[in-house]
């Protein structure tokens, strides 16, 4: 009888976190209709906290602002400095806070998208959740996902978070300033994602010097212009 049970709720979990799954994938086909329409090229960083999420989006801003519109859309469980942080640097900026959920969801980003007329926009950062795990299994809607390491975090993570890297477009490797003074292997870092997600495009930069950060914001340049109408 115990067993039984125990099976039977099992089972009404993985249907309840599939029907979850199944609705957001459904909001995220909405909020990707929206985001083409308006030809708004939308990128969600994914990271754990102190990665430099943050830091990257102001990098991205002091080089981009000024000759292309940017939108972000900050995550987090509570507070909205990140948001105040990437007004500062010059983009419009939307906090979500999330009250205790790990991730931002498809449908927290869909309403978020009504508040703004997306056509105004070359761009959309979307900063998740600073987690590891929950932001890998939520789509928003968002054209690429970009996962960012730190070299102070190790270079076991590959290892350790399997899931998230594999599923990532590009991943942007920073604090490459710090590599001289951490243990990090570099090779065994990369062996790692190359099991995962073999040819990823990768960016190492810094975002304290600015090394390699303008790589990133060519690339960036490069599919707002792939996705903008023929004049």
């Amino acid at each position: 009888m115990q067993r039984g049970s125990k099976g039977t709720d099992m089972a009404r979990r993985v249907e309840v976190a599939e029907n979850v799954l199944g609705a957001n994938e459904r909001i995220a086909g909405e909020n990707r209709r929206l985001l083409d329409e308006a030809h708004l090229f939308t990128v969600n960083l994914m990271a754990s906290p102190g990665a430099g999420k943050t830091s990257l989006i102001e990098r991205t801003l002091e080089t981009l602002s000024r000759r292309t519109r940017i939108l972000v859309i900050d995550g987090d469980l509570a507070t909205d400095l990140d948001a105040h942080r990437a007004r500062a640097a010059g983009a419009d900026a939307l906090q979500i806070n999330t009250g205790g959920e790990c991730h931002l969801d498809a449908n927290m980003v869909g309403r978020a998208l009504q508040q703004f007329d997306l056509e105004r926009y070359d761009l959309l950062i979307i900063e998740n959740v600073g987690n590891l795990i929950c932001p890998a299994a939520f789509a928003l809607g968002s054209h690429k996902s970009i996962l960012i390491a730190s070299v102070p975090e190790g270079d076991d993570k590959p290892y350790k978070y399997p899931t998230t890297y594999q599923g990532v477009d590009a991943l942007v490797i920073n604090k490459m300033d710090l590599l001289p003074y951490v243990p990090f292997r570099m090779d065994r870092f990369q062996k790692g994602v190359e099991l995962l997600n073999p040819g990823v495009l990768t960016f190492p930069l810094s975002c304290r010097t600015g090394e390699g950060v303008s790589a990133w914001t060519d690339w960036l340049v490069k599919e707002i212009r792939e996705r903008r109408p023929e004049e």
